[in-house]
């Protein structure tokens, strides 16, 4: 059986007991009611006229409890009065919701971990990246299966949107991270740090269109300061802010990295220091006095 049809025997509680393959006696009961079944019912509407299946289907209910009713020829009752007194007791009752019909597939989960219903992306577990899923789509649902376990529900979208859906249970560490990012986070921190730090920041935050593009820069900055200390990001920072009034991270790193923030920054020249090799010229030289040439 397909799994469809395996799903749809589960949901009702029932079994499914395929006839053997080329064994037409196995089925000659049921394939002969269905064939008297539908053709009696056809054949009784064939000269009707029909303007809507709901019209159409009330006028197949009505032959077909005409035909259970009636008697049999070879024994007392009908099929209906076989089924209330001689079946109807071994039923269960039916679920609240009829069966929906799935469609199944496998995806093979990529980087992004991302699976697709052919319009949306959804999410599932990052740590099944590089594995076989099982994707099973109905019009309400999309669910991703790994060794038998469901692994992922998502309510299935009717219209494409261009950002895909993903739970933050799905995601790695440093994803979930970033959804914590902001703008005023970025800037407390760096007021923890030191003022330079804090141009840098604002600088990142602003340079772009929205400030969502200085996230990473600023992400970048706050491992940096993990690894190297405060004290040293703030020197770096100040270090770059001398060179440009938009420093950007590739800088401040090759400055940490190179151990320049540790270097103290030469003062302007002092025309005293040194004045022991410099020539010295006083005022009486530009007034026209005695010139030492």
């Amino acid at each position: 059986m397909n799994r469809s049809y395996q799903e749809m025997a589960e949901y009702y509680d029932t079994a499914i007991i395929p006839a053997r393959v080329k064994a037409a006696q196995d089925k000659p009961n049921v394939e002969g009611t269905v064939n008297h079944t539908s053709t009696w019912i056809i054949a009784a509407l064939r000269n009707d006229k029909f303007f809507s299946i709901q019209e159409l289907n009330e006028a197949v209910w009505d032959k077909l409890r005409e035909f259970n009713a009636k008697p049999f020829q070879k024994r007392e009752g009908s099929r209906f009065t076989a089924f209330q007194n001689e079946e109807k007791s071994f039923m269960k009752p039916l679920p609240a919701s009829p069966y929906e019909l799935a469609v199944w597939s496998t995806a093979t989960v990529r980087n992004d971990y991302l699976i697709t219903d052919g319009r949306n992306k959804y999410s599932v577990p990052f740590d099944l990246i590089g594995q076989e899923v099982s994707v099973r789509l109905t019009s309400t649902t999309v669910e991703a299966f790994f060794q038998g376990a469901r692994v992922a529900s998502h309510p299935r979208l009717k219209k494409k949107q261009h950002t895909p859906i993903v739970k933050s249970e799905h995601m790695p560490d440093n994803h979930k991270k970033y959804l914590a990012y902001s703008k005023e986070a970025f800037l407390e921190w760096a007021d923890t740090v030191g003022p330079n730090t804090t141009i840098v920041v604002k600088a990142f935050l602003e340079n772009g269109k929205v400030p969502e593009q200085g996230y990473k820069p600023c992400a970048s900055l706050t491992r940096m300061a993990d690894k190297y200390t405060f004290q040293r990001l703030e020197n770096a920072c100040t270090r770059a802010l001398s060179y440009t009034a938009v420093p950007n991270i590739k800088t401040i790193r090759t400055i940490l990295q190179t151990g320049q923030d540790k270097v103290k920054k030469e003062d302007p020249y002092d025309s005293s220091a040194g004045s022991h090799y410099a020539f010295t010229r006083g005022a009486s030289y530009f007034k026209g006095g005695i010139r030492n040439d």
